[in-house]
């Protein structure tokens, strides 16, 4: 995989998990962004070696929503 492949990945799913995020949280598109991008699943996400990149949206998400609702990534 090149690195122009994983970031077209990486950055597909983020804007998944956006989506979700915005619809869910009531949240608006810049705000689900940041909350996003300031994430340990997005720094999970932005690290080739976890695979994580190539899970669904779903998954990733369910990461993501245990991380808010926790304070932390488990």
């Amino acid at each position: 995989m090149t690195p122009n492949d994983f970031e077209y990945l990486k950055e597909a799913l983020a804007a998944d998990l956006a989506e979700m995020l915005a619809l869910d949280y009531g949240m608006s598109v810049t705000e689900a962004l940041d909350t996003l991008y300031n994430s340990e699943t997005y720094a999970k996400l932005s690290n080739p070696e976890t695979g994580l990149y190539f899970q669904s949206s779903m998954y990733v998400y369910s990461y993501l929503k245990n991380e808010l609702s926790t304070g932390k990534l488990s």
